[in-house]
Order: C-alpha cells, then structure tokens, then sequence
C-alpha cells in the first residue's frame, strides 16, 4: 500500500495497493484484484495549470510499471502525474551463467528501467516520477525524456526535478492521443479497463 500526502495540508489524498506483485512477492502479499475496480487519480492539492484546474495524480507501484494498461486506467481519468514508489534492486544475483552473463543481466535490467520510465511518459502523454528505493530512480516527460538525469544507481541521492506539467497538454493539442483512446474509432480492447463500444474486442 502507498499514500500519496498533501505536502501542504498532511492530508493523504491519494492511496494505491499494488495490483502486479513480483514473484517471490505473492506468498506474502494480497494484490488489489479486479473486483478493486479501475484505477483511479486524485487532485493534488495547491497544484494547478494556468487555467486554475487542479493537477490530476496518480499511482502505481513498482512491478505495476511493467504493464501499460494501469497507465491507461488512470490518464483515463485525467492523470497528469503518475508517482511509482518502487524497491526494484538492479544489482541482486542474476541467478545461473558466468559472471559476464550475469553482468549483462545486470546491464539488461537498468537500461529497462530508464527506458520504460521515459516509454511510459511519451505513449501516456503523463510525467512519470519513478522514485525507486533500491536504485535507479528517475523522472520521464513526455516529448522531452529522461528530466533531471539517472539517480541511485551507484550511490544513494536525493535531488529536485523542476518538471513542467504542461509539456503533456500541449502535446495532447498537437497529437491527441486521449482524445483518440475515448473514441469509438479506437482501435484496442483496453482503456478504462472495459471493452469498447465501436472497436476493439
């Protein structure tokens, strides 16, 4: 489970529990099931576009990134920043091989991480704040890519990263991806985590 706290009221305005448990995870853990419903945002409190709408967030939870429909569950309802808590090691034991093959396990597993962040940030037209305890965290901007560098891979840091929240509206005028995904025209089975009237399945 993961809350998401107003940073100006103490209030918690968003909670998530994670719907995708890593192997290992799923003798100890309850997922959310389906019967949890959709995904959904919140409004982030004192977070607003120019026009004064408010900020719409977002959560998922670590091995949940690794599954694009979570990310069309909440830009469904108007998420604009999605925030991923996450504790994915880079570095354990990559199991059986050489340590050559190991080390390119290794390898393999960061440069996934970099760029499903950044993947999820363009196809969602959403910031994606990745904020990984065990390594590689990272924030994603649609149209832009990784923002503010790589951080933890080596060595434990905190930075701030000045991310500009209306990078994504401006490219939604431009190439309207959400305005294509709630047509009927849409092609896919899954948005909203329904079927589609009109297309798809």
């Amino acid at each position: 489970m993961a809350y998401f706290i107003s940073g100006l009221t103490g209030e918690v305005v968003g909670r998530y529990q994670k719907r995708n448990l890593w192997h290992p995870e799923r003798e100890h853990l309850t997922a959310w099931g389906k019967e949890g419903g959709r995904h959904r945002g919140f409004d982030i409190p004192g977070l607003t576009f120019p026009d004064g709408t408010p900020v719409r967030g977002g959560m998922l939870i670590c091995w949940d990134m690794v599954f694009p429909e979570g990310f069309r569950e909440l830009i469904g309802d108007g998420v604009e920043l999605v925030v991923i808590p996450s504790f994915w090691l880079v570095t354990e034991d990559f199991g059986e091989g050489d340590e050559g093959e190991r080390e390119r396990a290794r390898r393999g597993e960061e440069e996934f991480l970099r760029g499903v962040v950044v993947t999820r940030a363009f196809e969602n037209r959403t910031a994606v704040v990745f904020v990984n305890a065990g390594g590689l965290s990272q924030v994603g901007l649609p149209g832009v890519g990784n923002q503010g560098g790589v951080m933890g891979v080596e060595t434990e840091e905190m930075r701030v990263v000045e991310v500009d929240l209306g990078r994504g509206r401006g490219l939604e005028r431009r190439y309207k991806i959400r305005e294509d995904m709630r047509g009927v025209e849409w092609g896919y089975g899954v948005y909203h985590g329904e079927e589609r009237k009109g297309g798809g399945r």
